[in-house]
C-alpha cells in the first residue's frame, strides 16, 4: 500500500505546467519541414505588411476576450480573461480544433465562480455567435463578390458528394440518439433550457450583447485581414477582399475536421481557396505557410508557457 501523504509530495501542478511545452515539441517535430519552409518564405516578404499581420493576430485575442465576456452575464477579470485567450489559442493548436480553447475557457469561468451549467451555456453561446458571424460574413462577401471565388475548386472532383453524405449520416445519428435515449434527451433538454435562459439574460444587457456579437464579427475579420496582409507582403496577385473571402470559405469548409488547431487541413484548404481565387499554386502555398508561421507557430511557445503559468497559479 502507498505510504500516507505520498501523493502530497507529487507536484501535480508543476508537472502539468510542462505538458503544454512537451506537446509543442511533439507538434513541432512532426511539422518541422513546414516550419523550415514557412520561415524561409518570410525572408523575401515586405516586413511592414508582416507586422500588420502580426498586429491583426494579436487583436484576435482581444476580440475573443470581448466575445467571451459578452457570452456570460457575470463580470470576468479583464486582464486574466485576455491572458487566458492567449493561452487558449496555444491549447487550441495542441488539441483537436476548438476543444483546447473551450476546455481552458470553461475551466477559467469555473474558477471565476460561474456555475458549470452557466459556463457551458456561455461556451455554447460563444460558439454559436462565432459560427453565425463567420458564415454570415462569408455569405455577404459571396454576394458582393460573386466571381471572386470558384467554389468548385475548393474540393477535388467527386469529394463533395461523400462529404455531404457523411454530414447527413452524422445528423441522422444525432437525431436518432436524442429520440431513442431518454437520459440523453433529458440532459440535452435541460442544457438547452439553461442556455436559452443565459442567452436571454445576456441580450437584456446592451453592453454584453455588443461585446458578444461585435467580438464575434471582429474575430474572423481580423483573421482574414492577417491572411490578406501576408498575401500582399509576398505579392500574391489576388485582391485583399478576395483573399479574405478565400480565408472564410476555407475555414468554414474545414470547421468539422478534428485535427489539432486545423494543422494540415487548414493549410490545404487555404491553398485550394487562394488558387480558386486566382493565385498561382506556388505563391499561394508560400502565403499560407508564412501566414501559419505568424498566426500559429510564433505564438505557440509563449502561449504554451502562459498556459503552464495559468495552471501553476491556479487561474485555470
Amino acid at each position: 500500500m502507498p505510504r500516507p501523504g505520498l501523493h502530497r509530495r507529487v507536484p501535480v501542478r508543476k508537472v502539468l505546467t510542462l505538458v503544454p511545452l512537451l506537446l509543442v515539441a511533439v507538434v513541432a517535430v512532426r511539422h518541422r519541414s513546414v516550419l523550415v519552409e514557412g520561415f524561409g518564405q518570410l525572408r523575401g516578404a515586405e516586413w511592414p505588411w508582416l507586422l500588420a499581420a502580426g498586429g491583426a493576430t494579436c487583436l484576435t485575442w482581444v476580440a475573443a476576450a470581448f466575445t467571451r465576456q459578452g457570452a456570460v452575464v457575470q463580470p470576468l477579470p479583464k486582464r486574466r480573461l485576455l491572458v487566458t485567450q492567449f493561452a487558449a489559442g496555444a491549447a487550441n493548436h495542441l488539441l483537436p480544433t476548438g476543444l483546447g480553447a473551450s476546455a481552458v475557457n470553461l475551466r477559467f469561468m469555473t474558477v471565476c465562480g460561474v456555475p458549470l451549467a452557466r459556463s457551458s451555456a456561455a461556451l455554447a453561446l460563444y460558439l454559436l455567435a462565432e459560427s453565425v458571424t463567420r458564415v454570415g460574413l462569408l455569405a455577404v462577401l459571396l454576394v458582393v463578390f460573386p466571381d471572386a471565388l470558384r467554389l468548385g475548386g475548393l474540393l477535388p472532383a467527386g469529394l463533395s458528394g461523400p462529404l455531404l453524405g457523411a454530414a447527413v449520416a452524422v445528423l441522422v445519428a444525432a437525431v436518432a440518439a436524442l429520440v431513442l435515449v431518454r437520459r440523453l434527451r433529458a440532459a440535452v433538454t435541460g442544457f438547452l433550457r439553461t442556455a436559452l435562459g443565459e442567452a436571454r439574460s445576456v441580450h437584456t444587457r446592451p453592453a454584453r450583447a455588443l461585446a458578444l456579437w461585435g467580438g464575434s464579427l471582429a474575430f474572423p475579420v481580423l483573421q482574414a485581414a492577417g491572411l490578406a496582409a501576408v498575401g500582399t507582403a509576398l505579392g500574391l496577385p489576388v485582391p485583399p477582399t478576395h483573399m479574405a473571402l478565400a480565408y472564410l470559405a476555407a475555414t468554414v469548409a474545414v470547421a468539422l475536421v478534428p485535427t489539432p488547431g486545423g494543422i494540415g487541413s487548414v493549410e490545404a484548404a487555404l491553398i485550394l481557396a487562394l488558387v480558386a481565387a486566382g493565385g498561382p499554386v506556388a505563391l499561394a502555398t508560400a502565403v499560407v505557410l508564412a501566414y501559419r508561421i505568424i498566426t500559429v507557430w510564433v505564438p505557440l511557445v509563449p502561449g504554451a508557457l502562459t498556459l503552464g503559468a495559468l495552471v501553476r497559479f491556479k487561474v485555470i
